[in-house]
């Protein structure tokens, strides 16, 4: 086949990936009429529709699906190819990271500045969302790496890899003191704990249950800054990874207890191209089991 129109055949692959054709003229800054049309030119130069309706709903014919198979490995191939070109540039290199907001800004920060240059060779932007929407940015190639609290939906693409740089258990931290011993106190004032939608959250709600505790949650939070922010402010009790335990003492918060059978996890996701990053090579040859490790302390453990 000669000729094929590859703006026709991207216009297309747009639309399959982002799920509508709304969406992907969005993408594209394009009208929807354009991209409709676009598309027809494609199909007439195919031979078949490319698109059937059910309901609502947009869906590849059989040889949508074919098309887009190829398609989609042509224009990821292309994306990995201005990427190791982008690393041949002599300026200064873009690395760019998404950090699932459920994580903590400080261990975040510090596991990106034990991997940067010091030289200015690089040159670090972060985008803070949710794992969800962070998955999406990386398989569109808008990113290089992202640092979660799982390995999520990664195992579901062949193309995305992830590592395990660490855990650690968990603190609760208050302004104020309780007349009963940890765990019991929990139950004396209201807490502030991650979503349920974390692996974080949805540890805790089991250990509540596990420990026949019946606590009054005030609120649950996708953000770990603001739900310390909120304890900060004397709205109730805390958690937060243990390792910063000597960091929160240090804004005068009281540490409650701590538990290992709770355990936040730090994954590292990324393409398998981007193994050729050399933050991303930097990072998994990085061992952090001094950073995880935390500080010694005499708080009463459960």
């Amino acid at each position: 086949m000669q000729h094929l129109n590859y703006n026709h055949l991207y216009y297309f692959w747009m639309v399959q990936s982002k799920g509508s054709v709304a969406k992907a003229a969005e993408a594209l800054c394009l009208t929807p009429q354009t991209v409709t049309g676009q598309i027809r030119a494609l199909e007439e130069r195919l031979g078949g529709a490319l698109f059937k309706r059910v309901g609502r709903q947009l869906e590849p014919t059989e040889l949508g699906e074919l098309v887009y198979r190829y398609a989609d490995k042509m224009f990821n191939l292309s994306y990995e190819l201005l990427d190791i070109l982008n690393y041949r540039k002599d300026a200064a290199m873009l690395f760019e990271v998404g950090i699932a907001d459920v994580l903590s800004k400080a261990l975040s920060s510090r596991v990106l500045l034990s991997v940067l240059p010091t030289d200015g060779s690089m040159r670090l932007a972060c985008y803070e969302a949710t794992h969800e929407t962070l998955m999406t940015r990386l398989r569109e190639h808008k990113l290089d790496m992202i640092l979660s609290d799982c390995a999520g939906e990664s195992i579901k693409y062949p193309e995305i890899l992830s590592k395990k740089l660490g855990e650690c258990g968990v603190s609760f931290f208050s302004a104020m003191d309780y007349s009963k011993p940890f765990p019991a106190c929990l139950e004396q004032d209201k807490l502030l704990i991650p979503g349920k939608r974390t692996s974080l959250g949805q540890q805790l709600h089991r250990w509540f249950a596990e420990k026949n505790l019946e606590v009054r949650i005030l609120g649950e939070f996708d953000d770990a800054a603001m739900m310390k922010a909120f304890g900060f402010f004397g709205q109730g009790i805390f958690v937060a990874p243990s390792i910063y335990k000597q960091d929160i003492l240090g804004h005068g918060m009281r540490l409650l207890g701590e538990t290992q059978d709770v355990r936040e996890e730090y994954h590292v996701i990324f393409a398998e191209r981007m193994i050729q990053h050399p933050a991303v090579k930097r990072l998994l040859e990085t061992d952090f089991t001094d950073l995880f490790a935390g500080r010694d302390s005499q708080v009463q453990k459960f």
